[in-house]
């Protein structure tokens, strides 16, 4: 077992909390439930579990939320591991973490990179994209969410981050009615960061080379056109990023999030431009 609190935010998520849980369970010594205001029998199919502690906190966005997490639940393990309700720890993810963690337990290493294999409509995608790695496990007091709305990362205070190999999975799908209101509900948070500006050529430490990356490359895509980016992102991302090989469940997917998703952004930015209303919060995913 490794001398690590997992901090979980969930929003009724009875359909992903047990299969999460379990696939930490004998891995992490502590788990932490922030919930926003479950109607569903997430609290209590969470407080089945010995090692987990169950806090409610009124959700305002995910890093506030995450962050209050770690300020506010008696944290005194060694390590924090930020995992979503829908992702799971493999066997062989929690075997090279265990031995690779007590490896840098008092060295520069503050932080572990890792990769997901994304399930979408109950297929695993293993081209494209569609395989993002964050920031997801870090030394208590060297790690927070940054303050962001949408596309926020963990960033390390001190020191690096190293990757593991093996990957972890995210079921990233209930239906898709479900999956096109989150887009909705992205969509807006995503158009109040870009009308607050924080999509800039932001820097980061050393350590956060693969962050600045991926916002050096998001700065760019709100240079091109708008209505005319999100073609060219689809396009780039489903064919020269070969998206297509994940089938039909893959162009459902790619058309979804890549196309849908960003164009709706756009409209959303156009429509705040040219009515210039008072940006609203948004909260939890209702």
């Amino acid at each position: 077992m490794v001398d690590l609190t997992a901090i979980i935010l969930t929003k009724n998520e009875e359909k992903n909390i047990e299969n999460c849980l379990k696939s930490i369970q004998g891995f992490a010594k502590r788990a932490v439930i922030i919930d926003s205001g479950s109607t569903d029998s997430t609290i209590e199919l969470a407080k089945k579990y010995d090692f987990v502690d169950v806090y409610e906190h009124p959700f305002e966005n995910y890093a506030r939320q995450f962050n209050w997490g770690i300020d506010n639940t008696n944290i005194t393990t060694k390590w924090i591991l930020r995992l979503d309700a829908d992702e799971r720890f493999t066997p062989k993810l929690c075997k090279e973490l265990s031995k690779t963690v007590s490896e840098h337990e008092n060295d520069n290493v503050n932080g572990f990179v890792l990769e997901a294999w994304l399930y979408f409509m109950d297929k695993c995608f293993k081209h494209g994209g569609s395989r993002k790695k964050k920031l997801m496990i870090f030394k208590t007091g060297f790690g927070r969410i940054e303050d962001r709305k949408m596309d926020e990362h963990t960033i390390l205070s001190s020191g690096e981050a190293i990757e593991i190999k093996e990957k972890f999975l995210h079921y990233d799908f209930k239906d898709l009615t479900t999956y096109v209101k989150k887009l909705n509900w992205y969509a807006t948070r995503e158009m109040q960061d870009y009308i607050e500006g924080t999509f800039s050529d932001e820097k980061f430490e050393a350590s956060d080379k693969e962050i600045s990356r991926m916002r050096s490359k998001k700065t760019k895509y709100y240079k091109a056109p708008m209505f005319f980016r999100c073609w060219l992102y689809f396009f780039y991302a489903y064919f020269i990023g070969r998206e297509f090989l994940n089938g039909k469940e893959g162009f459902i997917y790619s058309f979804l999030y890549h196309l849908y998703y960003r164009m709706l952004v756009d409209f959303k930015i156009y429509e705040q431009i040219k009515y210039k209303r008072k940006l609203e919060k948004t909260g939890d995913l209702k």
